[in-house]
């Protein structure tokens, strides 16, 4: 069974930094993605960034160019640096791992981001 354990909750103030981590165990399909989504109240869940084993990212438009995601495979862990962060990034963050037929299958606890004006 994989488990996934996140890390970084915060309040911050807008325009500061903060760092999330994702630490999966379990036995999971060697050639996932790894990604972070978020949710923020009255709102759907949306992704906010991915990274393939081999590096590749993709990101939301309205956090290109302020998030950065990466991942240590040898830890199975996904990190999501955020830097100038906005009130609008206030949501809960969540941490997922895409099974063999590339779906979400695997989910974090969500972490609260809450980002103050």
């Amino acid at each position: 069974q994989v488990q996934l354990v996140e890390s970084g909750v915060g309040l911050v103030q807008a325009g500061g930094s903060l760092r999330l981590s994702c630490a999966a165990s379990g036995s999971m399909f060697r050639r996932n993605v790894m990604g972070w989504y978020r949710q923020a109240p009255g709102k759907q869940r949306e992704l906010v960034a991915t990274i393939t084993r081999g590096g590749m990212t993709n990101y939301a438009h309205s956090v290109r160019g302020r998030f950065t995601i990466s991942r240590d495979n040898a830890k199975n862990t996904s990190y999501l640096q955020m830097n100038s962060l906005r009130p609008e990034d206030t949501a809960v963050y969540y941490c997922s791992v895409t099974n063999e037929a590339g779906q979400w299958e695997h989910w974090g606890q969500g972490t609260q981001v809450t980002v103050s004006s």
